[in-house]
């Protein structure tokens, strides 16, 4: 996908907009959107905007974890495992 080819002035979102919304729902590539020449906005269809947001809040916890492995923040998973069992025992 070329986004030189889904760059349109506010003007055309404006005039045209149940077609972008069809658009951006049938193909699923975003839109940028200029004013006075300049992009202002990204707008896109909703299922990829919230695997968008699924896919940072993933990245987020790797991130998370690759932290805690840095900082030698880490417990065998046997450890945290049978940590786990006793509190579901005593709860």
């Amino acid at each position: 996908m070329k986004l030189s080819t889904r760059i349109k002035p506010i003007s055309y979102l404006k005039a045209h907009a149940a077609e972008v919304l069809k658009t951006l729902e049938e193909e699923r590539n975003p839109l940028i959107i200029t004013q006075n020449g300049e992009g202002k906005a990204v707008i896109q269809d909703l299922r990829s905007y919230e695997e968008t947001q699924e896919t940072l809040a993933l990245l987020k916890i790797l991130a998370l974890g690759n932290k805690q492995i840095d900082e030698s923040r880490v417990q065998p998973a046997s450890v945290v495992i049978d940590r786990l069992r006793k509190m579901r025992d005593d709860g």
